[in-house]
């Protein structure tokens, strides 16, 4: 080697140095060139990375990749991935503007998002009903148990919250990428419905506020005068067309700009807080000095305070009684002996506070619940009251009246949407300084705060406010005031203004949030029919998903009751919160080397918890709404499993795929499967053409047919060449495997292996393929064409060497031949016949196989026949018996002959043919010859043997001769399978050559061992000599008698069956006399056109027991 400059050896290096002293490395490593070797001994010089330089491209160095995380700024506009493909798209527009970093800390980012979205409509109006129907304590269960679903939620959430980055996109986010797309679809279109049905409800709570405390008279359908159905059916069609109205308003001021919702966020936030504070107020002031709110009973029985001026029947006024109000209203005069209602006659009238105080032991009459069917009058308990149970209610429209049937159930689906809003912190983590640090601390933060509201609020009216007055939702006893209102300071419209404001707040909030759960599913690309509202104006605003929104939330404001849309969002909630627990728990349990988080206080029992109190709590607050959000969830999991993007997130799911499939194929390796059990499991071994495309398509179509067993499938073929220099011929033929297996729907894996040659690759397919209890059963093979060739040599070799093989392991061996004539997928046989002939008893497979295919469409249509041969010394007649009864407890359709094959005289024609069969054999492989000599000496062997088998072939056997050419498709007869079981009493052995999968091989050798070499050596010695003088052996001329008769006997049945399927006889024990083995073969199939040869694996497969 001659250099410009001098070399010297280092430890093992040998550097260079150039003619200008620059020190090189001459590269140990593989694709090097001059080029790149000095660019990259320039780019890493002094670097200490020579020894790594090759890998740079792939792999760059520690201090590069850890310069580019510590730059990394985590957007608040989207997940990372749209930010991506936003700026792939518009890459040629002019610089964007800089992105500011994320300011927000764990107060203003997490805290009071969540406190502010927790607090709600809930709160301010059903808040007091609650304690009043359900009872302090009813009540305190139903706060307990939501309230501990979000913390032990938020506990789950923050463990995945803080395991990794998560970009905007909050829960859908979170989920999706520990779930996998298809739960992630699912919960966040749950999410997205959820927020969405939260919307309306905010906007009905709005309108009810409005209508019933604020301006009454601005009902559209005016209320006055109308009692019973008719009051309520206009109370919602007011709140249908308000809610609609006031729906359209929050939809423009979100389209116009969401910055004006965010400005107004503190304001709302603000109202929110005073309104809680003022009620704290005023349950300290009872304690003082409880305020005058007057109940009017009659009897026990509250009265509605528009039913009267002065609580009394009569008053004097200047030593007169005079009637009131309240008389009139239940007499038919204002006179003094005016008739009566009976209940008024007999009841009298009192007057009660309806805030007593915190400190006059009204709690223990509130402690335990009152539960009320619909149109029942509230009543106070403890006052006497005279009824006539006989007599009808009358005058119900005077007394406040349960506006719904109520029970604990319901109580929970209506308090549940008080409760949520623990995600609005992770939501907006895209905006957070710190996500990992604040929104575990935040979210628990606010969800401790808010239960602790919740919890002491239950106590607190059950203790300051009279039974009567907490069950009058619509607060029609205290003068048409809200209830919380009565006990609010300094004024109850201090709460009546701050929880208008808060639901007109929230309400805007989830009409904001709303469409951008939907736009961030959307260009996830998962569910294709969202696509659409993934698109928005310039600025990323999602206008479609807006319109979306306001439409569904339109749903919720025809429904126009408070009361039932409730349940609805609850379900939604709930199925989310659900699933956040069960990702923490998976990742937990899965152990996950990606699981990782900084937040270390959760635990996997802990999310199993949660996820069994979601689920508990969904079912008790409606079944049947719970069973529609699931078949919604199901449905969109369903649609994305079966049409949906594909996407790999690195998610839970599959690490359960991969636990479930690590457990099962330990619990296969335990031991052999039962023969109830046993189903072909098939390795199928097929050859790639130079274009690495499979040769032969048809095997996959067979296979697919063969596969009601739902066994495993293996697709496996051999590439020739080393590892280093055909891998990506190797990947190519893999992915053309794939494709096939796609094409012709066959459910498996595919393998290819690269060995030196094609024998040793499918050697090592035969003994490699499959894992632990998952391995092939059978091998499917097909016949080799033109093995007769020449040139086919050696596949024919490679192919009897996988018979060996498969004796050896004791695999089951299907080999079709012709397989070009199999039917495709896609055809129909209308009729016909699958023949099977049973010569020797392999296991069953001869009938298990006909079985497994007429399973399928292509041959259902097809009847199955058995046949099997009867000796000379056999009772056929007895046999048949048998032979059904076998069948019928098989439970096996099939039509039953035995065939008599009696004892005939060997032919000359089976002489002459053996003979020719033995000389063709004997010239090819002690005349090392040419190819084309080869080809000669062939043909004139051929062409003076015809002669003389002419003159001696009887006309009714001449048809069989034509084997010799090649042209047949049959398969081997059962006899002589007998014979060669008789004779070689032990299988073959030969660990050698695999084959590549279609090996068809040309020339011949003896099959038996007493040809020596003596014979070859005369035969070299005297080349001249006449080789039409040689005897053929008497095995081979027995051998071939039993193929012609058992040939004769099958085409005479089975010309016209769509599938012969035989016994395959065993190949030589020595390696002498293989090419006497595929003539027998091809003699025994000849003149059939689709047969399928069966070796049975040693073992039986199918069985009579149930």
């Amino acid at each position: 080697v001659t250099l410009s400059g001098t070399c010297k050896w280092v430890t093992g290096w040998c550097f260079c140095v150039s003619g200008d002293g620059n020190p090189k490395e001459s590269s140990p490593f593989i694709n090097s060139s001059a080029a790149s070797d000095v660019e990259k001994s320039q780019q890493y010089d002094g670097k200490n990375m020579a020894l790594f330089e090759e890998e740079m491209d792939t792999s760059p160095m520690v201090s590069s990749l850890l310069s580019t995380l510590a730059n990394y700024s985590n957007l608040p506009t989207g997940s990372k991935e749209h930010e991506e493909a936003e700026n792939n798209e518009e890459g040629a527009r002019p610089s964007k503007k800089p992105v500011k970093a994320p300011q927000l800390g764990t107060l203003m980012g997490v805290y009071l998002p969540c406190i502010q979205n927790i607090f709600g409509v809930i709160l301010f109006l059903r808040m007091t009903w609650m304690v009043g129907i359900g009872g302090v304590f009813g009540s305190f269960i139903i706060v307990f148990m939501c309230c501990s679903t979000t913390m032990l939620t938020a506990i789950s959430m923050s463990a995945i919250a803080t395991n990794g980055v998560v970009p905007a996109g909050g829960s859908y986010y979170m989920i999706s990428r520990s779930l996998g797309p298809e739960f992630g679809g699912a919960v966040g279109i749950c999410f997205y419905l959820g927020t969405t049905f939260a919307g309306a409800m905010y906007i009905l709570g709005c309108i009810e506020i409005l209508l019933i405390y604020i301006v009454p008279q601005a009902a559209i359908f005016k209320i006055e005068g109308l009692e019973g159905p008719e009051a309520e059916a206009a109370l919602l069609n007011n709140m249908r067309v308000y809610g609609t109205i006031v729906l359209s308003f929050m939809a423009l001021v979100v389209f116009v700009g969401v910055k004006y919702v965010n400005k107004l966020a503190l304001v709302f936030l603000a109202c929110v807080i005073l309104s809680i504070l003022a009620v704290y107020a005023g349950v300290i002031k009872t304690a003082i000095d409880p305020p005058v709110f007057p109940v009017c009973l009659l009897g026990n029985r509250t009265l509605l305070s528009k039913a009267y001026d002065v609580c009394a029947k009569v008053v004097e006024i200047d030593n007169e009684t005079v009637t009131t109000k309240l008389w009139r209203s239940f007499c038919d005069s204002d006179s003094l002996n005016a008739t009566c209602d009976e209940y008024f006659m007999n009841n009298n009238v009192t007057e009660i506070q309806g805030i007593p105080g915190v400190t006059s032991g009204i709690l223990a009459e509130n402690l335990f619940g009152n539960y009320l069917e619909k149109g029942m009058m509230l009543e106070k308990r403890g006052l006497a009251s005279d009824t006539d149970p006989d007599s009808p209610v009358t005058s119900s429209n005077r007394y406040v009246l349960a506006d719904i049937t109520s029970f604990f159930t319901l109580l929970v689906g209506i308090y549940f949407p008080s409760v949520t809003g623990i995600m609005a912190g992770s939501n907006r983590s895209g905006d957070l300084r710190d996500a990992q640090k604040s929104i575990p601390i935040g979210t628990i933060a606010a969800i401790t705060t808010t239960s602790t509201v919740y919890m002491s609020c239950v106590v607190l009216f059950g203790a300051c406010i009279e039974g009567v007055v907490l069950r009058d939702k619509f607060g029609e006893g205290v003068n048409g005031n809200l209830v919380i209102g009565t006990l609010a300071w300094p004024s109850p419209w201090v709460i009546v203004f701050g929880s208008f404001f808060s639901t007109c707040g929230a309400g805007l909030q989830s009409l904001t949030g709303a469409p951008r759960l939907l736009q961030a599913i959307s260009r996830d690309g998962i569910i294709p029919f969202l696509r659409v509202f993934g698109h928005g104006k310039a600025n990323g605003e999602p206008t479609w998903a807006l319109l979306l929104t306001a439409g569904i939330c339109e749903i919720g404001i025809i429904i126009a009751s408070l009361d039932s849309v409730a349940p609805i969002l609850s379900m939604f909630f709930l199925m989310c919160y659900m699933f956040v627990n069960l990702a923490c728990a998976l990742q937990t349990l899965l152990r996950t080397p990606n699981w990782r988080p900084r937040f270390k206080f959760y635990h996997w029992a802990l999310s199993f918890l949660g996820m069994s109190l979601c689920l508990s709590l969904m079912f008790i607050c409606s079944w049947y709404y719970a069973i529609v959000a699931m078949g919604i969830a199901t449905c969109i999991y369903k649609y994305i499993e079966f049409c949906g993007a594909e996407k790999e997130w690195g998610d839970g799911i599959r690490g359960i795929s991969l636990s479930a499939a690590r457990f099962a194929l330990m619990r296969l390796e335990e031991g052999p499967p039962h023969t109830k059990n046993w189903r072909p499991q098939i390795l199928v071994l097929v050859s790639v053409d130079g274009e690495q495309n499979v040769e032969q398509p048809r095997l996959l179509s067979l296979t697919n047919q063969l596969k009601a067993g739902k066994g495993l499938t293996i697709v496996g073929t051999a590439v020739q060449g080393t590892f280093l220099d055909n891998y990506t011929e190797a990947q190519k033929a893999d992915q053309s495997l794939r494709k096939l297996m796609e094409t012709e729907k066959v459910k498996g894996f595919s393998q290819v292996v690269i060995s030196s040659n094609l024998r040793d690759g499918t050697s090592h397919l035969i003994q490699v393929g499959g894992l632990g209890g998952l391995k092939h059963n059978t091998v499917m093979v097909s016949w080799p064409r033109n093995w007769k060739q020449p040139e086919c040599h050696q596949q024919f070799r490679n192919f009897i060497e996988v018979v060996r093989e498969t004796t050896v392991a004791s695999l089951a061996l299907l080999v079709p031949k012709n397989i070009s004539s199999y039917p495709s997928n896609g055809e129909r046989f209308t009729e016909g016949h699958i023949d099977v002939w049973w010569i020797v008893h392999d296991g069953g497979m001869l009938m298990l196989l006909p079985f497994l295919l007429r399973q399928h469409k292509v041959w259902r249509k097809c009847k199955m026949r058995i046949f099997t041969v009867a000796q000379m010394d056999d009772n056929s007649i007895q046999m048949k018996k048998d032979l059904i009864t076998f069948l019928y407890h098989l439970r096996i359709d099939a039509e039953v002959e035995v065939v008599e094959m009696h004892d005939s005289d060997i032919s000359a024609y089976t002489y002459e043919k053996t003979l020719v069969m033995e000389q063709r054999s004997q010239i090819l492989k002690q005349m090392h010859l040419t190819k084309n000599e080869m080809e000669r000496e062939i043909q004139s062997i051929t062409d003076s043997s015809r002669g003389s088998i002419r003159r001696k072939n009887p006309p009714n056997l001449r048809s069989q001769h034509s084997a010799e050419e090649g042209t047949s498709v049959a398969e081997k007869p059962e006899e002589e399978v007998q014979l060669i079981h008789s004779k070689n009493t032990s299988t073959p052995t030969s660990p050698t050559s695999p084959m590549s999968p279609a090996a068809p091989a040309g020339g011949a050798a003896t099959w038996t061992d007493n040809k020596g070499p003596d014979k070859g050596k005369t035969l070299l010695a005297e080349p001249n000599k006449d080789l039409f003088n040689m005897k053929p052996n008497q095995t081979d001329v027995r051998r071939m008698h039993t193929a012609l008769r058992l040939n004769e006997v099958i085409i005479k049945k089975s010309k016209e069956a769509k599938l012969v399927l035989l016994n395959m006889p065993g190949p030589p024990r020595n390696r002498v006399g293989i090419e006497n083995y595929m003539e027998f073969l091809e003699v025994l199939t000849e003149g059939l056109n689709r047969v399928l040869l069966v070796r049975g694996g040693g073992r039986e497969v199918i069985t009579i027991y149930s």
